[in-house]
């Protein structure tokens, strides 16, 4: 099998004894070019996954990959039955049997995607975006652990008393984003910060367009 496209890398395709890869197939959601696309998972190593996705209207051949790859080869995906979710790259894309396969290597990935970050129905993406808050008239800066289109989490450096449905305003300039949240839950971890879990109320910004959704079935 020749590749259509491959980085000057060790390709995920390769047979390799030192990357034992599992075969199977399995349904997934690839988030690239700011839409989803459903994938089905062919093999999968410790270190990436082969998988073929669906033609769409966004993709009818491998030149709208090409397409896409060219702003950016990196890509966000989840696997609802492998509990695995997270950011990747594309090193290869491939023709086989008239499907059109894609060979991504794991560079961010969370093998509980089901876990605490996970519960609320909506796939929150790795983000560390400085931004500031007020509450109760006083300005704190914070730092975003991730970001969703429903909300995001933050981690305040001062311990700051707050409640359950609290409403605040914020803003963070890496995402163009201001507005006002309300607060879901609260933590106060052992080094005297505060890490908030915010959902958005009334929001300012063009597009959110880099968030994937990945929304599934409880």
């Amino acid at each position: 099998m020749f590749g259509l496209y491959s980085q000057q890398k060790s390709g995920i395709m390769n047979n390799s004894t030192e990357n034992y890869q599992k075969k199977l197939s399995m349904a997934g959601l690839l988030f690239m070019g700011g839409v989803e696309h459903n994938i089905q998972v062919k093999n999968v190593s410790i270190s990436g996954l082969v998988a073929s996705i669906e033609l769409s209207a966004e993709i009818k051949d491998e030149k709208d990959i090409f397409l896409i790859m060219k702003k950016s080869t990196l890509v966000d995906f989840y696997i609802k039955k492998l509990n695995l979710a997270g950011e990747a790259e594309i090193t290869e894309v491939d023709m086989e049997g008239g499907e059109i396969l894609l060979s991504i290597e794991f560079k961010q990935i969370s093998y509980n995607a089901e876990s605490f970050l996970y519960k609320r129905k909506v796939y929150r993406k790795n983000m560390a975006s400085p931004g500031i808050i007020l509450i109760a008239n006083k300005v704190y800066d914070f730092m975003t652990h991730n970001v969703s289109v429903t909300g995001f989490m933050i981690r305040i450096s001062d311990y700051v008393d707050l409640q359950e449905e609290e409403l605040i305003e914020f803003k963070f300039d890496n995402l163009q984003i201001h507005g006002k949240a309300v607060v879901v839950w609260v933590e106060h971890d052992g080094i005297r910060g505060t890490i908030v879990g915010l959902e958005y109320q009334r929001m300012k910004k063009a597009d959110l367009s880099s968030i994937p959704t990945f929304y599934h079935d409880e």
